[in-house]
């Protein structure tokens, strides 16, 4: 096992990793109340949609590396593969920002079964992302500071959710974007 990377201190980590995840839903949540749409970038703010989805296949890559590290006993390739998913994670947190922001908002036009898978899709992964990313931060904040049962325990739950939400964020963003304008 690795030496720990950062000292144990459940009350600073649990103030920041809430804090945190709180200015992050606040933001989303404003985001549906604040459009820069009449700013122009210069180019098509739907590209920061597709820059999202690309980072999420990367992440998505990475998480079932880490695994297949973790499963080798390759302790340390784990670990710099899973700080590289999160990241990455932040990246695309910035790229989701901007589209929002500066893109507004895009009516799925599909109908029947398409529609109903969509918009379950969307909501799972919406409904996940929002109550996943705290315990996400938790889980690799167990695993630097060396608690690795406590890690593997909290990874048993975390890393299917999360591979989940960063595999259907590129598949709403392809069912989405025939309806970008």
């Amino acid at each position: 096992m690795l030496e720990p990377s950062i000292q144990k201190n459940d009350y600073k980590a649990r103030w920041l990793i809430g804090v945190f995840s709180t200015i992050v839903f606040c933001v989303i949540v404003a985001l549906g109340k604040f459009k820069l749409t009449q700013v122009n970038l210069g180019f098509n703010p739907h590209v920061f949609a597709k820059l999202s989805a690309i980072i999420n296949v990367f992440v998505a890559i990475l998480l079932v590396a880490a695994l297949i590290a973790v499963k080798s006993k390759k302790y340390l390739l784990h670990k710099r593969i899973m700080l590289s998913a999160l990241l990455l994670s932040v990246l695309f947190l910035v790229c989701y920002i901007g589209h929002n922001l500066f893109a507004g908002e895009t009516k799925f036009g599909g109908v029947g079964a398409i529609r109903t898978f969509y918009f379950v899709l969307l909501i799972t992964h919406i409904l996940l992302a929002a109550v996943m990313l705290p315990i996400i931060l938790f889980t690799a904040y167990r695993g630097l500071t060396g608690e690795f049962e406590k890690h593997k325990k909290l990874a048993r739950m975390t890393w299917p959710l999360w591979l989940y939400i960063a595999v259907s964020g590129p598949v709403v963003y392809w069912l989405i974007s025939p309806y970008y304008r």
